[in-house]
């Protein structure tokens, strides 16, 4: 993805703007465009049936006449549901883990949680704080509370 995403940069090198010498070179393509140009191809990946070892061939059998172009992303299984638990594959699913109610990213709830939604509930955090040092050999601390709402996936 990123050889077939470079492109070739020019720059002219001369007296008051003259092309006497050019130089070019390959330029990598910037990261989002490289991630866009695998997640298409990703999404349009091809599914090959698994038992045909010499002839490449579309497992399912209403696409069968349509060819596999050689840049073509082909996969023989489907990926796990990394959204549900699976002891088998120790797969441990999403449900309990915390997200980020206003994060867009993946750890965001929308995202982390596969649209099952979360739970909120408060929890109270105890902690020292303001702590001094009291000449000669202890030191004193307030004990501080607080309140935090924590997101866990349904």
């Amino acid at each position: 993805a990123v050889a077939k995403l470079m492109s070739v940069d020019c720059r002219c090198h001369g007296v008051s703007g003259s092309c006497a010498v050019k130089t070019c070179w390959k330029t990598m393509s910037s990261f989002e465009k490289i991630g866009r140009f695998l997640k298409d191809k990703y999404e349009n990946s091809i599914q090959i049936s698994d038992r045909l070892k010499k002839k490449l061939r579309r497992k399912e059998k209403s696409q069968r006449k349509m060819p596999i172009g050689k840049d073509d992303l082909l996969y023989v299984n489907k990926s796990p549901n990394y959204c549900v638990e699976d002891q088998k594959l120790e797969i441990p699913g999403t449900q309990g883990r915390e997200c980020n109610r206003t994060s867009e990213g993946p750890d965001g709830c929308n995202l982390l949680c596969c649209g099952r939604g979360y739970n909120t509930h408060v929890v109270r955090h105890v902690e020292r704080c303001e702590c001094k040092f009291v000449w000669c050999c202890y030191v004193r601390c307030r004990r501080c509370e607080s309140m935090t709402d924590v997101h866990t996936c349904k």
